[in-house]
């Protein structure tokens, strides 16, 4: 099954592009409703493909998760995907997709895996509000294949963080605000959980923030800014401190963020920092290659504040950055 994960050379040149590919899987026919839906996930998370080993149950899991599996030597926590989208379903699960992301490998049990699916971020499309509701927010795209089908793009960060303990309250604590009133980042990100960690995270900062939930509605908010500062004789980065992006998002991914940004002359002096759970070196090298300035691992809210600190009051005035 790994077979349809070759070519890994050729997919990192799809950076840049605006392209990703997917790998689309199923859950079973959902009792409920009677229909099979298809989910898709960035192949650059996915590690392997694979039968379903042996399975030991884990005390005080959540109701999702399985228990752990034995890979190469890691325990590796198992979820039951169906079970955590609420899908009710007879359909075996005896396909396992391990992913990782954001410095996690886990596993996901799926009925079956379809095919990889390269297509352009802009055919990906935000969710309608109906859809959103209905999966919990558990769904951050769609698009609709030539066959007629719709494909739901997981939050696969969602899972992590409903299935993990990593965003405890105690990340937060030892975060410094900066006290500066001029500062204003702007981010964008598909991810409801992402968004929310950013926003705790500049709140303890005390910096003030403009959000947008994927790359074509980052770039239409800061070319409303930098409309209004050439209209008002100012420089666009006494208006935009920072841009914190995600790399996968519909419609626009953060690369092509990042290079209308560092190819646009009016927004010269403004940092694009990336903000990822693509945390391979691969990665890192791509948003590098697009101009982004800085690269920081999602759900590390410590780190982010830390990198945002540097940067921001770098490109301060001192006398700024002191009050």
């Amino acid at each position: 099954m790994s077979e349809l994960l070759k070519s890994i050379d050729a997919r990192t040149k799809l950076a840049g592009t605006n392209k990703l590919e997917i790998l689309l899987f199923t859950l079973g026919t959902n009792s409920r409703t009677g229909r099979r839906e298809t989910f898709g996930i960035n192949v650059f998370k996915v590690r392997e493909v694979m039968r379903t080993p042996p399975i030991t149950a884990a005390p005080e899991m959540p109701a999702s998760v399985e228990g752990m599996v034995s890979l190469r030597g890691a325990l590796v926590p198992v979820v039951d995907l169906a079970k955590y989208a609420g899908v009710t379903t007879d359909s075996p699960r005896s396909i396992m997709i391990v992913t990782e992301y954001a410095g996690h490998t886990q596993g996901f049990l799926v009925e079956g895996v379809d095919t990889i699916l390269r297509l352009d971020w802009s055919q990906m499309k935000v969710p309608p509000d109906m859809m959103t509701a209905e999966m919990g927010g558990l769904v951050t795209a769609v698009t609709e294949l030539p066959d007629g089908r719709l494909v739901m793009m997981m939050d696969v960060e969602k899972v992590l963080s409903e299935t993990t303990k990593y965003d405890d309250e105690v990340v937060y604590r030892n975060i410094k605000p900066l006290n500066d009133s001029t500062l204003t980042v702007f981010f964008a990100d598909d991810s409801v959980v992402a968004r929310k960690q950013i926003v705790r995270t500049l709140n303890a900062m005390h910096v003030r923030y403009v959000e947008a939930i994927n790359g074509r509605a980052a770039w239409e908010e800061l070319e409303k800014v930098a409309a209004y500062a050439q209209a008002s004789g100012q420089e666009v980065s006494k208006l935009v401190s920072l841009v914190l992006t995600d790399i996968e998002m519909p419609e626009m991914d953060g690369y092509i963020l990042t290079k209308k940004i560092k190819t646009d002359p009016r927004f010269a002096g403004v940092p694009v920092i990336m903000h990822s759970s693509l945390s391979g070196m691969s990665n890192q090298q791509l948003g590098k290659s697009v101009g982004v300035d800085e690269y920081v691992p999602k759900f590390e809210p410590q780190k982010l504040s830390e990198i945002l600190t540097r940067r921001l009051l770098g490109s301060a005035p001192v006398a700024q950055a002191n009050g």
